[in-house]
C-alpha cells in the first residue's frame, strides 16, 4: 500500500485523483504547505506528493523547496495550469520528478506516480540514492543487465558506489541465491594472486601444506566481482581470459580442469582503452570483460543528488551510533553542495560520520563541517616535497631548511595566482552570458585595451572587461556599495536585495538576472531573511 500527498490548491483536478489510484493506496488530500509538512512529520512514511494548481500558486515553491529538504527521497508530481508551460533553466525545480500539462490524463498521472513510488522501492533495496537522470540511468541499466548472465564492466572513478552497483546486479538477478565474492584485484600480492583466484594444490608452492579453493570455484553457481581489475598482472591476465571463455581453469600446481558457472562483474577507476594501449592491459580480455557497461558519474556532476545523499547518512549513522539529529542546516548543506569531492560519495559518507560523531548540537551547522570543505581548499595546497625527507626538493637539507619559508610563499602565490585566473574567466563567462550585446568587434577591443592595462603581451588571452559605455550603463542602475570588513555574506545580500528591486520582487526574473536557481534564491532569501 502506497500513502500518496495530493494538494487541493486545484480540487476540480485533485479531488478525482483518489479513484483512480488502486483501491489500496491511501490518498490523502491536504489544503495548505502546512498540512504537507504535518503528513511527513507525522511518522508515517509517505511515498508520493502530487502538487496541485501549478506553479502559479503562491505557495507551490516554497512547499517543493521545503518537501525537498525535509524529506527528499519523496517524489514530486506536479500537474500544470491550463497555458501554463513546462519550466525551464538549468537549475530550476531539481526536485520535480515529473510535470503533467493540461489537459490532465488521470490514468497517466498513477501511471507515473506508481513508477516512481516502485523505481524508489528498486533503489531502496539496491541501496542506490539519488533522483538526477544519471542515476536514473543506472537503475534502469541494472535492471536490465541483472537478468542476464552476460560479463559485465563498471567504470567510475573512486568512491562512486561500483560494489553497491555489482551487488545490485547480483540480487536482482537469478543467482541471487548463491555466492556473491568480492575480490580487490590491487589489495592482492602479484605472488599470491593466481592462488587467491583460481586456489592451489597441495605443494604446489612453499607454504600449500593443503589444498585451497580459490575466489573463481567458491563463487560457483553465483556471482564474482573483480574490483580495480586494470591492477591485475599480464599473468593471471591470460588465466582470467582462458575462464571467461573456456569456463574451466586449474588450481596452481594442479593438472585437471574444472568446469564453473559464475557471473563476472569486473571494476576499474582507470581508462582500460588507454591500458591497453600501453600494453599493461591485454587487447582480448579488454573486449570479453566489456560486454556490457555501466558507467558511474561522478558525485560533482550530479550535485542535486548530495542533499539526498547527505538526509539518507544522517539517518542511517544518527541510526548506528545512537544520537538524536533533527539533520543539517541550510547554509552547511549549501557548502556540501558547493564543495567538489574528489572522493566521491564515499568521502560525503565519511564526512556525515566525522559530523554525526563530533557535532555538538542536535542539527549539523557550517561549523561543524572541516575547514578543507568549508573554505577555500585549493588555496592549501601542501608545499611539494621530497619522499622521506619532509624538506622541499633542494640539493642539500640545510639549504632546502633555510629556504623552506621561501619556496612555500612562491608556491602558494603561483597556485593562488592560478586560481584567480580561473575566477576571473568564470566571471566573464557569466558576464558575457548576462549582456549578449558584448560580442564581436567590440568584445575584441574591450580585451586588448583590457590586455594593454595589464601588460599582456597577448591581450586575447584576457577574459574579462567592462567597456566605458557598460561602465556608463551599469552606473543607471541599482548600485551595491562595498564598504572594507563587509563579508561575502553580506554582499551576497546586498545583491540579492537590489536585483529583487531593480525586477519589482520578481523570483523568477532576479534567479535569471543573479544568474542562480529559483529554487536557491529561495533559500537564500530565507537563510539572510529579506522579505520579497
Amino acid at each position: 500500500m502506497a500513502k500518496i500527498l495530493v494538494t487541493t490548491a486545484d480540487l476540480e483536478r485533485a479531488a478525482p485523483l483518489q479513484w483512480v489510484f488502486q483501491p489500496d493506496d491511501e490518498i490523502q488530500l491536504v489544503a495548505s504547505a502546512g498540512d504537507v509538512r504535518t503528513a511527513l512529520a507525522s511518522g508515517e512514511e509517505s511515498h508520493a506528493l502530487v502538487v496541485s494548481g501549478g506553479l502559479r500558486e503562491s505557495e507551490t515553491e516554497g512547499l517543493i523547496a521545503a518537501v525537498y529538504e525535509e524529506a527528499p527521497q519523496v517524489p514530486i508530481v506536479v500537474l500544470l495550469g491550463e497555458g501554463e508551460p513546462l519550466p525551464s533553466g538549468p537549475d530550476a525545480y531539481v526536485a520535480v520528478d515529473e510535470y503533467f500539462e493540461a489537459p490532465l490524463d488521470a490514468d497517466e498521472v498513477v501511471l507515473v506516480v506508481r513508477r516512481l513510488i516502485d523505481r524508489k522501492a528498486l533503489q531502496s533495496e539496491l541501496g542506490i540514492v539519488g533522483k538526477t537522470a544519471a542515476v536514473r540511468e543506472v537503475v534502469e541499466r541494472v535492471v536490465q543487465i541483472a537478468p542476464v548472465g552476460s560479463t559485465v564492466l563498471i567504470t567510475g572513478e573512486s568512491g562512486t558506489g561500483k560494489e553497491l552497483v555489482a551487488r545490485g546486479l547480483h540480487r536482482l538477478s537469478p543467482r541471487r541465491g548463491n555466492p556473491f565474492i568480492a575480490v580487490n584485484i590491487a589489495a592482492l600480492p602479484e605472488t599470491l594472486l593466481e592462488s587467491e583466484l583460481f586456489g592451489h594444490e597441495k605443494g604446489a608452492f612453499t607454504g600449500a601444506n593443503s589444498l585451497r579453493k580459490g575466489m573463481f570455484e567458491l563463487a560457483n553457481g553465483g556471482t564474482i566481482f573483480l574490483d580495480e581489475v586494470a591492477e591485475m598482472p599480464l599473468g593471471p591476465q591470460t588465466r582470467l581470459l582462458r575462464v571467461l571463455e573456456q569456463r574451466e581453469f586449474m588450481r596452481v600446481g594442479g593438472s585437471q580442469s574444472l568446469k564453473v558457472d559464475v557471473r563476472v562483474i569486473a571494476a576499474t577507476n582507470r581508462d582500460l582503452r588507454q591500458a591497453v594501449e600501453l600494453r599493461e592491459f591485454r587487447r582480448d580480455l579488454y573486449y570479453r570483460l566489456d560486454v556490457l557497461h555501466i558507467h558511474l558519474p561522478p558525485l560533482r556532476a550530479r550535485r542535486e543528488d548530495i542533499p539526498l545523499l547527505v538526509h539518507a547518512f544522517i539517518q542511517e549513522l544518527s541510526r548506528e551510533h545512537r544520537r538524536e539529529f533533527k539533520g543539517i542546516a541550510p547554509e552547511a548543506m549549501h557548502i556540501l553542495v558547493g564543495y567538489d569531492w574528489p572522493g566521491n560519495v564515499r568521502e560525503l559518507r565519511n564526512l556525515v560520520e566525522s559530523m554525526v560523531v563530533l557535532a555538538p548540537g542536535s542539527i549539523i551547522r557550517s561549523e561543524d563541517i572541516p575547514p578543507e570543505v568549508r573554505g577555500d581548499a585549493r588555496r592549501r595546497l601542501p608545499t611539494p616535497v621530497v619522499a622521506g625527507s619532509g624538506l622541499p626538493r633542494t640539493a642539500d637539507a640545510g639549504a632546502g631548511a633555510a629556504q623552506l619559508p621561501q619556496m612555500e610563499f612562491i608556491f602558494r602565490t603561483l597556485v593562488d595566482l592560478k586560481y584567480d585566473v580561473e575566477d576571473i574567466r568564470r566571471e566573464f563567462e557569466l558576464y558575457k552570458r548576462r549582456h549578449p550585446e558584448l560580442t564581436g568587434a567590440r568584445e575584441a577591443a574591450v580585451v586588448e585595451t583590457v590586455g594593454a592595462a595589464v601588460g599582456r603581451e597577448r591581450p586575447e588571452e584576457v577574459e574579462v572587461a567592462i567597456s566605458a559605455a557598460d561602465s556608463e550603463r551599469l552606473a543607471e542602475e541599482e548600485v551595491i556599495e562595498f564598504r572594507p570588513g563587509m563579508t561575502m555574506e553580506e554582499l551576497e545580500r546586498a545583491a540579492i536585495v537590489a536585483t529583487l528591486k531593480s525586477v519589482g520582487g520578481n523570483r523568477r526574473r532576479a534567479s535569471e538576472k543573479l544568474g542562480i536557481g529559483e529554487r536557491t534564491l529561495y533559500r537564500k532569501l530565507k537563510e539572510y531573511e529579506i522579505d520579497a
